[in-house]
């Protein structure tokens, strides 16, 4: 029988809860429902005029091609970075966790990327990629490849994936390398005298008991590729050439910001926020039955 623990005075519940709370409402309830306000509304870019127009900023942009543009290259750019982000992290823990002399120091330069903010690490491979100052354009110049992602669409896209996924891998190696070090030893070395290889050892044994921790991360980082990509995003194209890296949050600050579409801006915003929940719920209602609880 579990004893279950209870507050003497209920007051003292609602005060531990109230900063939580006040938080909660302030900086997501209350934009929320402004942004779902907005999204039905016509207004002019000074705020002098207001029109209810209901779903009519909706029809427009999922009608418009340009914006049906940026979903096609969110999605592309989504899968890219949660699928190598994950695997990449995945390889490293997998090889720190192996490493006995100077595991701490190997660990602790591979989740110092997490620090860098957004744009910094945007910036960080801009300048690397330069087409004039870049040490990796230049060596990228010396085997036959020009590079210029300022011109080049598809490099351009290739830039923000390996910023963005670089960004994350230090957020999955954290989860995954807990989750290595929780799995039994004697499991391994049972298969081991049993004859598996490291192979074999792997997929059957270590890779399904990551399962959970593999779930948990592909949720966090399509949320992550959907909101807080845009610094790298502004800092390295802002959105170009043309349109080709203009991802759905940016095209929402471009629209808003920029073109003072305040009403469409909205509407995408709403429309970006379900995209986010139905796939957050397509990967609980699908893909967890999949997981394996150890």
């Amino acid at each position: 029988m579990h004893k279950r623990n209870t507050f003497s005075e209920r007051w003292l519940a609602y005060f531990l809860l109230a900063p939580q709370l006040a938080i909660t409402l302030v900086f997501f309830i209350w934009p929320a429902s402004q942004a779902l306000w907005q999204s039905v509304l016509e207004e002019d870019p000074f705020g002098l005029s207001t029109r209810f127009v209901g779903l009519e900023n909706f029809g427009r942009i999922l009608s418009n091609e340009h914006y049906l543009h940026a979903v096609r290259v969110t999605l592309v750019f989504s899968a890219a970075v949660t699928t190598s982000g994950i695997a990449i992290a995945l390889l490293l823990a997998v090889m720190a966790d192996h490493v006995v002399r100077g595991a701490r120091l190997y660990r602790t330069l591979l989740i110092w990327p997490y620090a860098v903010a957004p744009a910094i690490a945007g910036l960080l491979w801009f300048f690397m990629f330069h087409p004039t100052v870049g040490i990796l354009a230049w060596l990228l110049g010396r085997i036959g490849i020009v590079w210029n992602h300022e011109l080049n669409g598809a490099q351009a896209m290739l830039l923000v994936i390996v910023a963005a996924t670089w960004k994350q891998i230090s957020y999955n190696f954290i989860f995954f390398l807990a989750g290595l070090q929780a799995i039994p030893r004697t499991l391994l070395e049972a298969a081991a005298i049993d004859g598996a290889s490291p192979a074999q050892r792997f997929w059957k044994i270590v890779f399904p008991l990551l399962s959970p921790t593999t779930f948990f991360l592909v949720v966090v980082n399509v949320v992550y590729v959907f909101f807080d990509t845009f610094g790298i995003v502004h800092a390295v194209t802002e959105g170009g050439p043309g349109q080709d890296t203009t991802i759905l949050v940016y095209k929402v600050f471009k629209d808003g910001f920029i073109a003072l579409d305040l009403g469409g801006s909205a509407a995408q915003s709403v429309v970006l926020l379900l995209v986010v929940i139905a796939l957050t719920f397509f990967q609980f209602r699908l893909v967890e039955r999949r997981v394996r609880y150890a």
